[in-house]
């Protein structure tokens, strides 16, 4: 059977494909890190992210069926008429990459998208099983993104195709056993980058959103270089300190609800939904944006 092949079998998604290599790298990583000591794995943290992991498969099965539907439809009507030839291929990996920067970079600054994302990053543990800790919610939102792409006349199966590819590479980014890797961080994601996006430290917050790419984290300025003297603490700003997928995947839509709740205006109810995280019409609570600003200020008044 031909790569191709393979490839129509699966509508695009290679991830399937790609569960022996993660499962084998995890054994690993995980006999490495035992060797040297690292205290990076805890039986309970990765249960859960594979739990999670497991759950948004399921999910997933049907919401990529409808993307790929929807691929379909909306390529009738595509503006170019691209083909599955070598240059095509190279201007939708910018495109899908670029697609990828800017739904990670929301899902990070409106709240309601990080209600669902935000597990992904629940974790107080940096491995590569954490890459495997997947949103359920975000299944039900993130292609939406992407549809512009067959729009444009790029092919639903290339579409499909890079986006699993993206999803493969990110895999490998998550992991403490990968220091930096010279001239390649200019331009590619790497793991030292990784650490930094998945950090709770002030100044790490809501950076580095890259897929494949840095380069849009670099052009947008939202990229910050991880720091010899600031080791990444992991998880988020308020720890929710749980192995259970349903906590993890519900609780901060759960804290949406109450903030909204007892808003006072609707116009605040509102915000509490679609502002960044962390935004409160008290005061009382603090953005990343804020959080950072804080940190900045530290440093020009240090002694």
């Amino acid at each position: 059977m031909s790569f191709w092949e393979i490839i129509s079998k699966t509508s695009g998604d290679l991830t399937d494909y790609a569960t022996p290599i993660f499962l084998l790298m995890i054994l690993l990583e995980s006999l490495i890190s035992s060797r040297r000591h690292l205290k990076n794995y805890q039986w309970k943290d990765s249960l859960a992210s594979i739990s999670m992991g497991l759950g948004s498969v399921l999910i997933d099965l049907l919401m990529k069926a409808l993307a790929f539907s929807a691929f379909n439809f909306l390529y009738q009507w595509s503006v170019f008429d691209l083909k599955y030839i070598w240059w095509v291929w190279v201007l939708a990996f910018f495109a899908e990459d670029f697609t990828f920067y800017w739904h990670h970079r929301l899902s990070h600054e409106i709240r309601l998208l990080w209600a669902a994302h935000v597990n992904h990053h629940s974790s107080q543990l940096l491995n590569l099983t954490t890459a495997l800790r997947q949103s359920w919610g975000e299944r039900l939102y993130k292609y939406i993104f992407w549809l512009w792409l067959p729009l444009l006349g790029f092919p639903p199966m290339m579409i499909m195709v890079l986006m699993s590819t993206n999803l493969i590479y990110q895999f490998f980014l998550h992991t403490q056993l990968v220091g930096k890797l010279g001239p390649i961080e200019w331009i590619f994601n790497t793991p030292s980058h990784h650490r930094v996006h998945h950090a709770s430290n002030a100044n790490y917050l809501d950076r580095n959103h890259a897929g494949t790419l840095i380069i849009w984290d670099r052009l947008f300025g939202t990229f910050v270089s991880e720091s010899l003297s600031e080791k990444p603490v992991y998880g988020i700003v308020n720890n929710i300190h749980t192995y259970n997928p349903f906590v993890i995947a519900s609780h901060e839509f759960i804290d949406i609800w109450k903030d909204v709740r007892a808003a006072p205006t609707i116009g605040n109810k509102l915000k509490y939904i679609f502002y960044p995280p962390g935004w409160s019409h008290d005061g009382s609570k603090k953005t990343a944006k804020q959080l950072r600003n804080d940190y900045q200020n530290k440093l020009k008044i240090k002694p």
